[in-house]
């Protein structure tokens, strides 16, 4: 079978490949090497063809020509394959190399030809040039230049005196001494004294750059923060070791509710928590529990938590995702004095239980729950019927949270915190309204973040009017809040509020025959609401100075915690008011792009009982003059800030 067409190659480097494309193989530098070999015998003369012996001559000149191109083909071919290595000539198959060597076509053939004659002629040319004495050389040839070595010997080819021996300067032919700093003169040969050194431009003195280590790329992901260490007191030694060895203990003993706590955080921390250890927290006269970490605990373990811890009050499950119907049903039966009930993520509760529980419960004050998705507007409902005694209510992360929950909402007592944040469907405008008018008055929290049915009209018709003892108020990523609504309301929280109708304050109506709202001075005295001290705003991108500059103007004396977090248009100059908020304990203005080490050096000093502060996502914020504060944690400091 013929392999003549076969144009499959094995693998090449990249060495072979480029030596193949600049025609270099065997053959061509064999014939450099001849050719220089004859260039240095100048005695012998060259033999040229003479055009008297006719046609034997040019007969075997062209025999020749095609004998040598042909083998030039021949040993192309042959590197151009697996065996290029071999410097042999390929003169048939060989057992590396099965495949036929490759045929050029006629137009190749011609260029090749052409090139060859044209290489030829040029050096011909120049050997003439050089024979005459005319030749000046060209870029070609080889560079030659002083090396290295005679540089820094200064050109003499000997080793540099030693220190302390006398040199003359090269320059202005004074005798120095040689010192460790002495340069080699530029040109050479010679040394340098220090002050010609200097006048040439080069310092001799000055210390070669160190270079720059290259950060690697966890290094540039690793994130900076500032936090105290202090040396850890044996309260926090021992809370250590007994939550690395707390399958070994056996008892915890009298060692107090705070203790207590302390050891519950620290097996959170590795999820530790299991159904044999969670028993070292319980007792009979237990009254508060809370779990930080409650994904190991099976619906068994949660029943033996109720029976054995009969007279709480207070329970707090964290992540209790395993908790079921009927260990609600347990819980309600077997804690006659729970009042207090906050579960994060029961997901597996369903509404008949929640309503069971909601019956067996009246005497219930404090209600929180996050991420439940089966509890519905009957849930709801059942709440508002049997819990007349409720204070607090969050229902978090409900899914099923939209209008039909306003009307039983309503029917709940007055609450003092209200948290119906980031629902489903959410809330719209009059439903805010109406739950407003019923539970402002009392509202110490209030959260409604992540509602696109609140809106400035909620905001200044529903909060500033009916808001009195608010303390604590996180408006959260709310698409309907405007700059301009959210800065008059925090400009005109301390005026009078009450709306009639102009008909009624004019005596008319208006050419529609409607009675138009406007805001007249309440008869009597005016109680405004207090400057809050939790404040959040975060995540609200259409705020800018003008809500910063009045809510400090508002509420920046009594501020403990204030959240700017994704508010990218605050100016430099109303950030610089923060210093005016001197109680604020906890701040975060991750991702303000205006904020910097001046501002925050201007603004941390001023604020005596700050503990902690977030700056995620600010470029232009290294640390430098006031991370060090003592007692301050610091967090989000990037490792390339100002770079």
């Amino acid at each position: 079978m013929s392999r003549r067409n076969n144009n499959v190659r094995g693998p090449t480097s990249a060495l072979t490949e480029f030596l193949r494309e600049s025609g270099i193989n065997p053959e061509t530098i064999a014939r450099r090497v001849a050719t220089r070999d004859q260039n240095q015998n100048d005695g012998q003369p060259t033999a040229e063809p003479s055009a008297s012996n006719g046609g034997e001559d040019a007969g075997q000149g062209v025999n020749g020509a095609e004998e040598e191109s042909r083998d030039e083909e021949t040993a192309e071919a042959s590197t151009s394959r697996r065996g290029r290595s071999q410097t042999t000539r390929v003169s048939g198959y060989a057992s590396d190399q099965l495949d036929e060597p490759e045929e050029e076509s006629p137009a190749k053939k011609r260029r090749t030809a052409k090139g060859k004659a044209t290489a030829a002629a040029k050096a011909k040319a120049k050997k003439k040039a050089k024979e005459d004495g005319d030749y000046q050389g060209s870029s070609e040839d080889e560079y030659k230049a002083v090396s290295k070595s005679l540089w820094s010997m200064g050109g003499n080819g000997g080793s540099k005196p030693p220190n302390g021996s006398f040199e003359k300067c090269a320059r202005c032919e004074k005798q120095f001494t040689v010192t460790k700093y002495t340069m080699a003169a530029n040109p050479p040969p010679g040394y340098l004294c220090h002050p010609c050194a200097k006048s040439s431009g080069a310092d001799p003195f000055k210390k070669p750059a160190v270079p720059k280590k290259r950060k690697t790329a966890t290094e540039k992901r690793e994130v900076i923060s500032h936090e105290e260490r202090r040396f850890p007191t044996l309260a926090a030694l021992c809370i250590e070791l007994i939550g690395k060895h707390i399958d070994d203990v056996e008892a915890l003993g009298d060692i107090g509710s705070v203790n207590m706590d302390e050891i519950a955080k620290a097996l959170a921390r590795n999820r530790c928590l299991t159904s044999e250890n969670a028993q070292l927290f319980y007792d009979v006269r237990n009254q508060k529990l809370r779990f930080y970490d409650s994904t190991n605990l099976t619906p068994p373990a949660f029943t033996t938590l109720a029976s054995l811890n009969p007279n709480l009050t207070h329970l707090h499950l964290d992540y209790c995702g395993r908790l079921t119907s009927p260990v609600l049903n347990d819980f309600s039966k077997s804690l006659p004095r729970l009042t207090h009930l906050s579960l994060l993520g029961p997901f597996l509760v369903r509404s008949e239980a929640w309503i069971d529980f909601f019956k067996a419960k009246p005497e219930l004050r404090s209600f929180r729950i996050i991420q439940s998705p089966r509890f519905d507007v009957d849930c709801a409902k059942s709440l508002a019927k049997h819990c007349t005694q409720l204070e607090e209510l969050q229902l978090k992360e409900i899914g099923q949270l939209d209008d039909t929950f306003v009307e039983p909402l309503c029917e709940l007592p007055p609450l003092r915190v209200l948290d119906l944040s980031y629902p489903g469907p959410g809330i719209e405008e009059l439903g805010w309204l109406r739950l407003l008018e019923k539970h402002g008055r009392t509202l110490e929290s209030f959260d409604p973040s992540r509602h696109e049915g609140f809106t400035d009209e909620v905001l200044d018709k529903g909060v500033r009017q009916y808001a009195r003892v608010l303390s604590e108020l996180r408006l959260e990523d709310l698409p309907s809040l405007s700059d301009e609504g959210v800065s008059k309301f925090f400009e005109n929280s301390a005026q009078p509020y009450f709306t009639v109708k102009r008909e009624e304050a004019e005596g008319g109506t208006d050419v529609d025959g409607v009675g138009m709202e406007v805001d007249t001075p309440v008869a009597g005295p005016f109680t405004p609401n207090p400057p809050l001290h939790v404040l959040s705003v975060a995540r609200n991108h259409d705020l800018s100075s003008a809500t910063l500059t009045t809510l400090l103007a508002h509420s920046a004396v009594s501020l403990t915690s204030l959240n700017l977090n994704g508010l990218a248009l605050l100016s430099t100059e109303s950030l610089g008011k923060l210093k005016n908020a001197t109680e604020l304990r906890w701040l975060d203005v991750s991702w303000c792009r205006e904020v910097d080490d001046f501002v925050l050096k201007d603004v941390i000093p001023n604020m005596p009982k700050i503990g902690e502060i977030k700056v995620w996502g600010c470029s232009r914020v290294k640390g430098t003059g006031w991370a060090g504060k003592r007692g301050l944690k610091v967090y989000g400091i990037e490792p390339n800030a100002g770079a």
